[in-house]
């Protein structure tokens, strides 16, 4: 991550400089809480390898150790890196969710559910469009 990133103040970014950031689809997804469609994402396939980074901000959120097959058309983790996401309550379309946010940028990367098939019992639903992987293929 270059210095820049890491100088950014995130939160003063305005919305003309976010669009010059991001592609339409990311700035669609991680600035006005959109949601990809299912299956047509780059990270459904479980990879074990590398890390799982903001889009937006480049800040590390997700192991690939973390990640689990969650055969619901988003890349699934089980837990993400500490204090990387923030929780929001979601009460849009008719239902009540969790929305999880990028701590740093706040950019929308999904939403956490309470039905995880591991240990830890949760299953963070991440739009691909809001991630980067770097590492190992």
């Amino acid at each position: 991550m270059s210095n820049q990133q890491n100088d950014t103040n995130w939160n003063d970014l305005s919305d003309e400089q976010w669009r010059e950031r991001l592609t339409p689809e990311q700035y669609q997804i991680l600035r006005k809480q959109g949601t990809e469609a299912p299956f047509s994402g780059d990270f459904i396939q479980v990879n074990e390898h590398g890390e799982y980074h903001c889009a937006g901000c480049g800040q590390l959120l997700f192991t690939g150790q973390q990640q689990f097959e969650g055969h619901c058309g988003w890349p699934s983790f089980d837990e993400a890196i500490d204090g990387a996401i923030e929780y929001r309550e979601d009460s849009s379309h008719g239902m009540q969710r969790i929305e999880i946010v990028c701590s740093r940028c706040k950019g929308h990367l999904g939403h956490v559910f309470n039905d995880g098939p591991t240990e830890t019992g949760q299953r963070y639903c991440v739009n691909s469009l809001a991630l980067t992987n770097r590492g190992e293929d």
